[in-house]
């Protein structure tokens, strides 16, 4: 009799852990997730980068688009723009308005652009030193910012209603053909030739790739096996043709909305470390290579997807680290020097702007330190870093954690330009001749990468 009582003691036990388990399982994810987009292309008539001539022609809407991930209450912003650069108290002015608009700190978000150079140039730090002078060249005006990033604040603050559970990660990488190839090709004695990101020069074209990352990278976040947001990573100039008075967001833009439509998936985009990086091998700038641009990051995006493989999301992380680069010593990257760059009106006006003003700006600001982050989605890693830095800084950051995931976006705060390793002063070339970073900045950089993310 008691045999038969322990029986059923035992069996009512199991049944109801059991079904506490099958409760504790079917408990929503404390991971949420929402996806915003809004418009910020200019007004037609307003002058745009690089030719800084009145825009005649929107070839595509110029997008900002992010997601908001929630991880018990604390809350993360991670957002991509279809511009050339935010630079400055610009980018300053984008994080804090997008963190007050999801209620979080600024600290926690991060604000890259892609780098189309159909897209503006966006330092309003550089705009008001510009209309203190004479006849300044055509820019956009500084308000033109301020309202922009209070349209994508209003955008982050909508989707707050639309946060949604998510409990895996997906990670996929594909090799992409046929796009990228570094602008440094070596010169026969020595030196650098420039392989533009529009190259016509056949013997040039015909160089190898060199020193790229060849490998396109994917993070999805899914719940079960419905994924809500794929977010791409991949190194290479976003640019096909450009150089007219015209807004559009290139091969890269037309290939995620691409992918978007045929998936219905939301879908964003990050530039990795580009600095030297085009695809000037593949690209004579004639629309029809643009088609092929893209339909090769395309297939590469869709590859991507194919391979991706989830885990478990559990958690979601966040670290900063603050750096401060050494500012270039060179006399002709000074504030005397750079401020007869920004008089001189024989000058066109993009060398006014970048090579004058945008130097004043970054070198009043120099004190500030601008601030790396990394977001960690269960074993996914995504670094978000500062400036035109070179492919160098993405690879050493995944070397620094071999077998390991590891996606790079690049082109965060761009106020100190292109961000080059010490060789490449030595070797010459077109990278460091823009550069406000003195070459020991290299080890500055590598010193703040290994401390994001947590290696000695």
């Amino acid at each position: 009799m008691r045999v038969e009582k322990l029986g059923r003691l035992l069996v009512v036990l199991v049944a109801f852990v059991l079904a506490g388990a099958v409760a504790f399982a079917a408990e929503p994810s404390p991971l949420r997730v929402a996806a915003f987009e809004c418009e910020v292309t200019p007004p037609l008539g307003k002058a745009i980068y690089p030719s800084y001539r009145p825009l005649e022609t929107i070839e595509h809407p110029l997008l900002a688009k992010g997601i908001v991930l929630d991880d018990r209450g604390e809350r993360y912003v991670v957002c991509s723009v279809d511009w050339c650069e935010i630079c400055n108290g610009t980018h300053t002015l984008f994080r804090r308005k997008m963190a007050e608009a999801a209620g979080t700190e600024a600290s926690k978000v991060a604000v890259q652009t892609i780098h189309q150079h159909t897209a503006p140039m966006a330092d309003a730090d550089a705009f008001r030193i510009l209309e203190t002078i004479d006849n300044p060249p055509l820019h956009l005006p500084p308000e033109f910012f301020e309202q922009m990033a209070d349209r994508v604040a209003a955008a982050v603050n909508e989707s707050l209603d639309r946060l949604e559970p998510f409990d895996t990660v997906g990670m996929g990488q594909a090799r992409v053909e046929g796009v990228a190839a570094t602008r440094r090709v070596p010169a026969e004695g020595g030196g650098i030739r420039i392989r533009w990101s529009s190259c016509r020069d056949p013997e040039l074209a015909a160089a190898p790739e060199g020193y790229i990352d060849p490998f396109l990278k994917t993070i999805t976040l899914a719940r079960g096996n419905k994924p809500l947001v794929r977010v791409h990573y991949y190194a290479v100039h976003p640019q096909s043709f450009y150089g007219d008075p015209r807004a559009g967001y290139d091969f890269p833009g037309i290939a995620r909305e691409a992918l978007q439509e045929k998936e219905g998936v939301f879908q964003m985009y990050f530039t990795g470390c580009a600095g030297d990086v085009t695809a000037g091998k593949y690209n004579d700038g004639t629309p029809e290579a643009r088609d092929r641009l893209t339909a090769r990051l395309l297939a590469g995006m869709e590859a991507s997807v194919a391979a991706t493989r989830f885990e478990p999301a559990r958690r979601v992380e966040w670290r900063t680290v603050p750096v401060r680069f050494p500012l270039r010593s060179d006399p002709a990257f000074g504030l005397e020097a750079s401020r007869a760059v920004m008089n001189d009106a024989r000058r066109v006006a993009s060398q006014r702007i970048y090579a004058g003003a945008m130097r004043i700006a970054y070198i009043e600001r120099i004190e500030r330190p601008i601030e790396l982050s990394l977001l960690k989605v269960g074993p996914a890693r995504a670094l978000h870093l500062p400036g035109e830095s070179m492919v160098e800084y993405q690879l050493y950051a995944q070397r620094l954690m071999p077998g390991e995931f590891v996606a790079v976006a690049a082109y965060g705060d761009c106020g100190p330009g292109y961000i080059c390793t010490e060789a490449a002063f030595a070797e010459g070339g077109y990278e460091p001749t823009e550069s406000m970073v003195d070459p020991p900045g290299e080890t500055v950089y590598k010193a703040a990468i290994r401390a994001l993310v947590g290696v000695e």
